[in-house]
């Protein structure tokens, strides 16, 4: 017994900032988590800074004016007004398991993404996936 199907092909490039907000957005949708916009932003520069230092990182994403010290990472986004919205947006992926956060040192606390993303942020990536919806499912 064969099944007619619509076949949908897409094909395209998304720089690293996209592709990677991409596969957090996927997992997400697949996982049922509500995540707004501005989370998405948070999680996909965190994402591609990799394991940062948490003052450090929220001073990374909040707008410029607001920042009490200057950020240690490679690459910064103003997608929050203050490091308090920030540390509230951890706090929420944290409580969704989107994000771990551990001691190093003394008193330095980092933040990365959770491993069960299974996110690809370096070298060439290419996503191929297979979705289907059978009529009657």
């Amino acid at each position: 017994m064969s099944v007619i199907v619509n076949k949908v092909e897409k094909r395209g490039y998304m720089g690293i900032s996209g592709i990677v907000k991409f596969q957090i957005a996927m997992y997400c949708h697949f996982n049922e988590i509500n995540i707004s916009e501005s989370d998405l932003d948070c999680l996909t520069l965190l994402a591609i800074n990799g394991e940062t230092e948490l003052t450090s990182f929220c001073n990374a994403a909040c707008k410029e004016d607001n920042r009490d010290r200057s950020p240690n990472v490679s690459i910064t986004k103003e997608i929050f007004s203050s490091p308090q919205s920030v540390r509230n947006c951890i706090n929420k992926a944290e409580n969704k398991s989107l994000i771990v956060k551990s001691k190093s040192g003394k008193s330095k606390k980092t933040i990365s993404l959770s491993d069960k993303l299974e996110l690809q942020t370096k070298g060439n990536i290419l996503i191929d996936i297979k979705l289907l919806r059978k009529d009657g499912a």
